[in-house]
């Protein structure tokens, strides 16, 4: 589905901050960015988009299911477009680096303790805080 397509879908006008910032968002795979990183590289290219409008479509992007915010430790909200497959995510706190993995042993874990518990998942998070192995 192309840009304008994906913003109409989710009930949104069309407009060059929304068609900018998404392309941000799908510029890089497993990208996690802030709005001030968005923002960096809409002036690295000459998009005059201002931080409170970056703010107010990534809000929209979050409603309207286009992308995902997390709040990692990084003290920062960073957004990812919504995946089309469940993850998880590692987070080193030496470098701030977050890495997306899966791991399906995880997934039947959780699922087997709800149903212990009397019930089942929905949905969840699940997000490691890590530091490198001393070498």
């Amino acid at each position: 589905m192309n840009k304008n397509q994906e913003i109409r879908s989710a009930g949104l006008k069309v407009t060059h901050a929304r068609r900018a910032i998404l392309r941000i968002l799908e510029g890089e795979e497993n990208m996690h960015a802030s709005a001030d990183d968005i923002h960096r590289k809409l002036n690295e290219s000459a998009d005059d988009v201002g931080i409170a409008t970056i703010y107010r479509v990534l809000n929209q992007f979050v409603s309207a299911g286009i992308c995902i915010r997390h709040n990692f430790e990084t003290g920062q909200s960073l957004y990812e477009l919504t995946p089309d497959h469940h993850h998880d995510h590692m987070v080193c706190l030496t470098t701030g680096k977050i890495v997306e993995f899966e791991d399906e042993m995880i997934e039947k874990r959780q699922e087997k303790v709800a149903a212990q518990k009397g019930y089942r998942v929905v949905d969840h998070t699940l997000v490691l805080y890590v530091e490198p192995l001393e070498k």
